[in-house]
């Protein structure tokens, strides 16, 4: 479906979209792969070692809108209407917390986020076996219809109703409609929630090709290879401003407004958006669909605004007729795409520092992490750190300057089944650090799974004591790494564990 071509062929400069890309390294995006195309040719495209073509990346919020596309063929398969009520599809779930304000919303204001929950439960720590019941817990407190408020659960209720009605995962029902036609990987598949239902507002799990693919749908009205698979109405609507989303007025990448569970975007276009970073931002008027997997967790109302700039000033805004070809830029920017890698602390400068740390353990005053004690083992290119937390003794590998890839020590973390722990299961990760100050040591921990996320470490040094900050980044794990400790160098305590 698509083919390889050079940016000039398309009338964008090699030089804008090398001046893109490195741009966002030189920012220390944590970039993990990118697709750019206009029509069926794609003219740039890269994955940031260990990432590969093949990884089926996780979509996040994006996958609310492979929901909204759900509900518009179910529409048109007559299952269901966008002027019915929501509560028609939950007749288990009523309850005393059941009001008018619940009962009058439709699945239209849904789509458009107009619902009657301006608050709710956080899932992730209401400790259900069925997220469906979650959203009737609390009584509804806004008249729907009304104003826009990002509601993550009553996306995921839509997928629920998708799944009701077709019998069959939303993402299955997909396939079988159009995605496998347009060359979406048979083998994606979505995450689960408790309950059985997939996790529809951010579980998805597909590779940048394959969100590709579903972008191009969606941008030509529902139409693979000439074929209609889709009627048009449903997509058009979906991707049309259908209410404003920016409640102070000022200019910001998602303040566009929002159309079905898609964001719009300048130029009268749309984008799928996820946390963390993922894109797929689609212009019609230059036909380029731009597609990137990040994890900027922690850091997106930067990076987002950096990115959207860059990309209407380069290559959106700049496209034209196709250009004289330029084989020295265009081979200057295929070599610099074939060595990205993952994002990774720089310095390597080894500091004097680590020969007096080099061995020494520090036990730990009490701390909100419960990490009894430290222990360092460089030596100078890489490190170890050994520490003993509620789990037992836990080893975390580490490069200074590139990432050392392992598994993240702590276990039991959810894998198929959102928020439900899996004994003995762990992360890969991917590990760096410096020294940014010559006492100071900092550890870079990125999570690159099922679930993304990043945690820092940094160890102060002073005399024989030792200060400790952890912050994390990431959606309801790595908890236990999210504090400060005190700690004291102790060399016989650690013999004696």
């Amino acid at each position: 479906m698509f083919q390889s071509v050079t940016p000039e062929s398309v009338g964008i400069s090699s030089e804008n979209v090398f001046k893109f890309i490195k741009t966002l390294d030189d920012y220390n995006f944590c970039t993990h792969s990118f697709i750019m195309a206009k029509g069926n040719k794609i003219f740039a495209e890269g994955y940031y070692a260990p990432f590969t073509k093949e990884f089926k990346h996780r979509m996040y919020s994006i996958s609310k809108s492979f929901v909204s596309i759900a509900v518009g063929l179910a529409v048109e398969d007559g299952l269901l209407r966008l002027d019915d009520k929501m509560v028609k599809f939950f007749p288990e779930y009523m309850n005393n917390h059941t009001n008018e304000l619940l009962n009058s919303m439709t699945i239209r204001e849904m789509l458009t986020m107009e619902t009657c929950k301006g608050k709710d439960t956080w899932w992730f720590e209401s400790g259900t076996e069925d997220r469906s019941e979650v959203y009737f817990r609390e009584a509804a407190d806004r008249v729907s219809g009304t104003i826009w408020t990002y509601d993550s659960p009553a996306s995921f209720a839509l997928n629920v109703i998708v799944e009701k009605l077709t019998g069959k995962p939303f993402l299955e029902y997909l396939k079988e409609r159009f995605l496998i036609e347009g060359g979406f990987s048979s083998d994606a598949y979505c995450l689960q929630c408790p309950g059985g239902y997939s996790f529809g507002d951010s579980g998805v799990m597909c590779t940048p090709r394959d969100l590709l693919v579903f972008a191009r749908f969606v941008m030509d009205g529902g139409v693979i290879n000439g074929v209609r698979y889709m009627k048009e109405e449903y997509l058009i609507q979906a991707t049309k401003r259908q209410v404003s989303n920016g409640h102070d007025g000022a200019v910001a990448y998602n303040s566009y407004g929002y159309g079905y569970q898609i964001w719009k975007a300048p130029n009268d276009g749309f984008a799928f958006i996820g946390m963390g970073d993922q894109f797929a931002i689609c212009d019609k008027e230059k036909d380029i669909i731009f597609i990137i997997n990040s994890d900027n967790q922690g850091h997106s109302p930067a990076t987002r605004a950096i990115l959207y700039h860059l990309l209407y000033d380069l290559i959106i805004n700049s496209a034209s007729k196709p250009l004289k070809e330029n084989d020295a830029a265009y081979d200057k920017l295929q070599k610099y795409i074939a060595n990205l890698k993952l994002f990774s602390l720089k310095e390597s400068v080894y500091s004097s520092c680590a020969e007096e740390i080099n061995g020494s353990t520090y036990k730990l005053d009490d701390n909100r992490m419960g990490i009894e004690y430290i222990h360092f083992d460089l030596n100078g290119t890489e490190g170890v750190l050994t520490y003993k937390n509620a789990q037992g003794v836990k080893k975390l590998p580490f490069g200074f300057g590139y990432n050392v890839l392992s598994k993240f020590p702590q276990e039991g973390y959810s894998d198929l089944i959102a928020t439900v722990p899996e004994t003995g299961n762990m992360y890969d990760c991917a590990v760096s650090a410096d020294w940014p100050e010559e006492r100071k040591l900092r550890i870079k921990v990125q999570i690159i799974d099922k679930y993304f996320g990043n945690m820092s470490m940094e160890f102060g040094f002073k005399d024989d004591k030792v200060g400790i900050f952890m912050t994390k980044n990431a959606e309801a794990f790595l908890e236990e790494y999210h504090g400060y400790a005190n700690g004291r160098k102790s060399e016989d305590y650690f013999s004696k564990m």
